[in-house]
């Protein structure tokens, strides 16, 4: 886990503290390692949990005290998984295989949808309408279903983004998309369900992605972003308190966040690939580290008492579990070699061995965290070695390998000579 300093504000948290006894808690899910990419509770009783590259789908009926196991898609990264009644279900993986349930996710059919590559969100609008969009890795695009799943519109998003990992609905009409464009990380806006598409917010730093976002339970003016940076960058809370006409942004102090989940406009949590529940009391101007899960993705708040969050295990906002002590887990790392190291010539060398197949972004940024360019986009269909070779600027400097895969981030500091 990555570990960062934080400034507290000891009486700010006390109080805080105080004012709710709530915290988070494992639930007891089977827990291997493997993140589980997202969490769906349809009520406060009845939910559905995807876990990535461990395969599986799971249900729970009692709030999460016992967990069954429905579901399996053997090579395929359960991405994300959302439910439109109690019987009506999609799970979309980081392939082109799309899945739909009709009984509660006892058995699932695979459904052909042209065009994605994977699917990195889901959202359910109604019992008959669902959004959903792709990918992490590139291209752009929304899909739409008005009947439940069965069939499905394409929509390009290239003229907005280059990638998109979230689609979130006030109804079938009102939506926002989030991800990136080559000029930063991106939040979009449709008043037309999805025909149309307008820029909210741009980081205006090439190489970021806006990951997910929070429209506020108790409040559909304000709405949440978490922004996934690079090394040597931070990354960054977005809020608006106008429906996304005006932003804020916070540093975070950890570089790959992803997910952000808040009970009230000051009081809420982020978390990413390496890191756990940080919190903050005002907003995101200081943050603490609970040293409580790991590798957070997905927050589903219901009310100011409960909410469900995904990582590498499902965790539970109430007042009813026992907080679990939780050993650290470690950070599943590509075998990234990267030679010669300092660089000499104008290329260097990129040994990478791969446990599964996965998909590879590989960008280039300066010192600063200018990003130079994208230097790889691919899809790694079986496990092995590969080794690439790459251009570096002519000019004497430090600079950063930035490698996005299924998995998480990794960054290699080159130093040209």
């Amino acid at each position: 886990m990555k570990k960062s300093i934080f400034h507290l504000l000891i009486p700010m948290l006390l109080i805080g503290m105080n004012i709710n006894a709530q915290n988070w808690a494992e639930t007891n899910i089977p827990s291997d390692g493997a993140r589980y990419d997202d969490v769906f509770f349809l009520n406060e009783n009845i939910g559905w949990a995807a876990n990535g590259w461990g395969y599986k789908t799971y249900k729970t009926t009692d709030g999460g005290e016992t967990w069954d196991f429905i579901f399996e898609t053997p090579d395929q990264y359960q991405r994300n998984i959302e439910f439109l009644n109690e019987d009506i279900g999609i799970l979309g993986t980081l392939s082109e295989n799309l899945y739909r349930t009709t009984d509660g996710g006892e058995t699932w059919d695979l459904i052909a949808v042209p065009g994605i590559e994977a699917i990195c969100g889901l959202d359910a609008v109604d019992e008959t309408t669902i959004y959903g969009c792709g990918a992490f890795f590139q291209p752009a695009y929304v899909i739409k279903s008005t009947d439940s799943g069965e069939n499905w519109e394409f929509i390009d998003m290239s003229p907005y983004a280059d990638a998109l990992v979230e689609v979130l609905f006030e109804d079938e009409l009102t939506g926002y998309a989030a991800g990136s464009s080559p000029t930063g990380g991106v939040v979009l806006k449709t008043t037309d369900g999805g025909v149309s598409w307008t820029e909210l917010y741009n980081t205006n730093i090439p190489g970021e992605m806006v990951w997910k976002l929070q429209i506020l339970y108790s409040n559909p003016n304000v709405i949440f972003g978490a922004v996934q940076s690079f090394s040597p960058l931070n990354g960054k809370l977005i809020k608006s308190v106008d429906k996304g006409q005006n932003w804020v942004s916070r540093e975070v102090p950890d570089t790959y966040i992803q997910g952000v989940g808040f009970v009230t406009e000051d009081h809420g949590w982020m978390g990413g690939h390496y890191s756990g529940f940080l919190e903050t009391f005002d907003a995101g101007q200081t943050w603490v580290d609970t040293g409580f899960g790991y590798s957070l993705n997905r927050f589903q708040f219901f009310n100011g008492n409960l909410a469900y969050c995904s990582g590498v295990s499902i965790y539970k906002y109430t007042d009813n579990l026992k907080v679990n002590d939780i050993s650290t887990k470690d950070r599943e790392d590509l075998a990234i070699q990267v030679f010669p190291n300092p660089v000499v010539g104008n290329t260097v060398n990129v040994r990478i061995d791969f446990k599964r197949n996965d998909h590879l972004v590989v960008m280039l940024f300066d010192e600063s965290g200018r990003k130079i360019g994208q230097l790889l986009r691919e899809t790694i269909t079986e496990a092995g070695q590969r080794q690439y070779q790459f251009n570096v600027p002519e000019k004497p400097g430090i600079y950063y390998l930035n490698f996005h895969y299924d998995l998480g981030y990794q960054s290699a500091k080159i130093i040209k000579k």
